[in-house]
């Protein structure tokens, strides 16, 4: 097999002037947005910081049913759908709504402001293999070179500037956020420490809400028994000399400075189920740490954060042809060209690397989960809060997690689905009366459950009670992927039962005594009622039906591999099963959205909801369901491209499904243009104005929003490798959407459902070189992969095969 695949470097030849412009690092705990010139501002976010308390969800689930809301009031709706009294219906609805999931908010900035000397030459360099930003310049015609990344081992923001003679600057520690005290500290040896303790709001609203309270702050003592304050300090080490200035510490005529950044919150400690500490000592180990930090080999700091950063960045790489440069090198590519030029292969291998950077930075165990943002965000009122938007994105922000060998880092999503879990089963309970546990529109690390709203949300988006399932496809995929039995049995199953009981309770029988849901929505779609008005409740979306009959049959087969054989729910599932309403095909040749008729007010609405069958849960499938995936490709011909970054990676990831390699590879190009307008200024929700990626290659519609580019590096790599399971019924398919543009290439360490690890090259657009790892410790076994219409069963057992020499080396 040929070598691995080279490492990806980024160059900006500019400091950045906008945040969207900035350079993102983390390490799942802290994150930071390099800006780099003389200032040297970092924005500081730590991904425990949210507004809201543990017991929130609780609060509002009980001024929720105290309004009203509850099993009867559901009957009332009900029948009020059974009489298509759509108004009455949604009028209903909305008593079940509680206010708003939480907000994740910026921590701060900390700046060393090196002076107002001229910056020429500047560069600035992400490594994507070793999650480095390396910054080069001449400060006053003197060289500096700046080094940025936040350790995973360290468990720090680390920064090590080098100057060629001595300079002087400001270290700055400034926060948005309610400060509760503050600390500047100078010490022999060239040592100094900055502190600030801050306090998080107990509530907030989003900012598309402008009438609600923006915020709400604890008094001194806390609110509900739990103080909402987090700590962050700097460490700093120089040989030069330090001295205080007021909330500041200034260096002068240094030319080696390290920086340590570390945080301590009481949410992060409840999130990992520790006690809460007090204020003092939260400060105390936030300075020790980074203390111990700064004090440390800069040499050895970066090489412990390298090996941890490259042992989970180097398990899976893609190249196409010479990819970003005629001769094959390695050399950074320029971002400004890149998004200007428009090479697709180059942008495909970047957006691929970029995208498990970018989950290797915000999501690791031990943290709360990727948001809509990662873990970046420099606004007190982010756009959707930031928070966590379970009928889409996130789902689609961990799409990539198993597929490119970071099973672990999907770790944080299912600690916050047993956190739904446990708080969705009381909502499920006190206002459907279901056993089991529900989810809806939005969640947040506390685990919120309950519909969103405030009373007045459309409830094409503010009712949707299938939020639970959908975050169970997780479960699902770890066990999938993973093949571990214990988890399997211990964490999967139980949740899997508990998604499932609802599920059921939830189920009602049609006329024709098929199982169907009431009331049904398609997230966020509308339909056009018979007077011309639209409406979003109905009866049984085929994203509801699809989602329960996939919940179904993958409890019953966790069961089966548990050896689960006297849990009386299995014998519900059965039986309910082949009474599920069936998807249908509507007159068009679509898939119907709607379980009756209804016409879509919006043909080409950005959600894609019908087709989750498509991808990713794969029940519709090119070979097995003939019919229906002609109806989704149909579906997808109607919706058309465009959109925003999330809209398009679920395009491609479809088309990729459906083996459309050239409708692939132009909506990613469409996905990769540079955005061309204000990036500050949010563009409406409903599509009609196309995004793009901003100069630090965030994806943004405008607003930004991460999964658009993890869900690009999932669709690149669903267009290279399937995602079968390895059986003859559902081979792994090897370059089933290659673009006739992309003839040669290389993609190693992508994984398939049967957890075998996948190295491909391919030459003249067919597979050259195959080898298929055991990629979970299962010890090899067959495998059967497909090209073209032939399938062979390989074993997966490390060893190169000839490609093409199974399936020929010519069309």
């Amino acid at each position: 097999m040929s070598a691995a695949t080279r490492p990806v470097r980024l160059r900006w030849t500019a400091p950045a002037a906008r945040w969207g412009e900035a350079t993102p690092v983390g390490n799942g705990e802290i994150g930071g947005m390099v800006f780099g010139d003389a200032r040297g501002r970092i924005g500081l976010n730590d991904s425990s910081l949210w507004s809201g308390t543990p017991d929130g969800p609780a609060r509002a689930l009980d001024a929720v049913v105290a309004g009203g809301a509850g099993p009867e009031r559901l009957a009332e709706v009900r029948d009020a759908v059974a009489r298509h009294d759509d108004d009455a219906a949604e009028r209903l609805l909305r008593t079940f709504q509680g206010p708003w999931s939480q907000e994740f908010l910026p921590l701060g900035d900390l700046d060393l402001d090196l002076g107002a000397a001229d910056v020429t030459g500047y560069e600035r360099v992400l490594d994507l293999s070793s999650a480095v930003v390396d910054e080069s310049f001449l400060l006053g015609g003197v060289p500096v070179r700046r080094a940025t990344w936040v350790s995973g081992p360290d468990g720090a923001l680390v920064v090590e500037l080098v100057a060629d003679a001595p300079v002087s600057g400001v270290l700055r520690l400034r926060s948005p956020l309610r400060v509760a005290g503050s600390d500047a500290r100078v010490a022999d040896g060239g040592r100094a420490h900055l502190s600030l303790l801050v306090e998080a709001p107990v509530d907030g609203s989003p900012k598309h809400e402008p009438g609600a309270v923006a915020h709400v702050w604890a008094d001194p003592e806390g609110a509900a028994g739990f103080d909402p304050v987090a700590a962050v300090a700097v460490a700093l080490r120089t040989d030069g000399a330090v001295a205080p200035s007021g909330d500041d510490v200034v260096v002068t005529g240094a030319r080696r400075i390290l920086l340590a950044v570390t945080t301590e919150s009481n949410a992060r400690r409840w999130w990992r189920h520790e006690p809460a500490a007090t204020r003092d000592a939260l400060a105390e180990r936030a300075a020790v740490r980074a203390e111990a930090v700064a004090t440390s080999d800069p040499a050895e700091l970066r090489t412990r954060h390298e090996a941890d950063a490259q042992a989970l960045l180097g398990r899976s790489g893609l190249e196409i042809g010479a990819g970003d440069s005629a001769d094959g090198t390695d050399r950074p590519v320029d971002v400004g060209p890149l998004l200007s030029d428009g090479d697709d292969r180059a942008l495909a291998r970047v957006l691929y690397a970029y995208g498990r950077y970018l989950l290797v930075s915000s999501s690791r165990p031990g943290s709360p989960p990727t948001n809509l943002q990662g873990i970046w965000n420099a606004s007190m009122r982010p756009p959707w809060s930031s928070n966590y938007t379970v009928n889409i994105n996130t789902q689609m922000n961990y799409w990539l997690a198993e597929r490119t060998g970071l099973g672990e880092l999907h770790e944080p999503l299912l600690d916050l689905i047993e956190r739904v879990a446990h708080t969705g089963s009381a909502v499920a309970s006190a206002l459907y009366g279901t056993r089991g546990w529900v989810a809806h529109h939005n969640t947040d690390p506390w685990g919120w459950a309950l519909p969103v709203g405030a009373g007045h949300g459309d409830a094409s988006w503010a009712f949707w009670p299938m939020g639970g399932l959908w975050l169970a496809d997780h479960l699902w995929q770890r066990w999938e992927y993973g093949r571990d039995h214990d988890e399997l049995a211990g964490r999967v199953l139980p949740l899997l039962l508990g998604a499932s009981a609802f599920a059921l309770d939830w189920l009602v029988t049609g006329a024709d005594g098929t199982l169907g849901t009431s009331p049904s929505t398609s997230p966020e779609n509308w339909f056009r009622r018979a007077d011309g008005s639209t409406g979003a409740v109905s009866t049984s979306s085929a994203m509801d039906l699809t989602l329960i009959r996939a919940t179904f049959e993958r409890t019953l087969a966790a069961a089966d591999v548990a050896g689960t054989t006297d849990e009386p729910l299995l014998d519900e599932i059965r039986a309910a099963l082949p009474r599920l309403a069936p998807l249908r095909v509507a007159a068009d040749g679509t898939l119907a959205e709607w379980g009756d008729d209804a016409v879509p007010a919006d043909p080409q609405h950005r959600h894609l909801s019908p087709l989750i069958g498509l991808h990713p849960l794969d029940v519709i499938d090119v070979g097995r369901t003939p019919g229906l995936a002609e109806a989704a490709r149909r579906t997808l011909d109607v919706r058309r491209p465009g959109a925003m970054g999330w809209s398009w990676s679920w395009k491609i990831a479809m088309r990729a499904r459906l083996g459309d390699g050239e409708t692939a590879r132009a909506l990613l190009r469409e996905a990769a243009r540079a955005y061309p307008g204000d990036p500050d200024v949010d563009s409406p929700v409903d599509g009609s104005e196309w995004g793009g990626l901003l100069p630090n290659l965030f994806s943004t519609h405008p607003p930004f929003q991460i999964d658009g580019n993890y869900g690009l590096a999932a669709a690149v790599a669903e267009m290279l490798v399937g995602s079968g399971e390895g059986t003859p019924d559902s081979p792994v398919r090897l370059l089933p959407a290659l673009p006739a543009a992309w003839p040669e290439g290389r993609i190693t360490g992508v994984r398939t459902r049967g957890g075998v690890a996948v190295d491909l090259d391919w030459s003249d657009g067919r597979p050259a070189t195959l080898r298929l790892h055991d990629a979970v410790g299962a010890g090899a076994r067959e495998v059967t992969v497909s090209f073209g219409g032939r399938a062979h069963t390989l074993p997966a057992d490390g060893a190169p095969v000839r490609a093409a020499d199974l399936f020929g080396a010519t069309p």
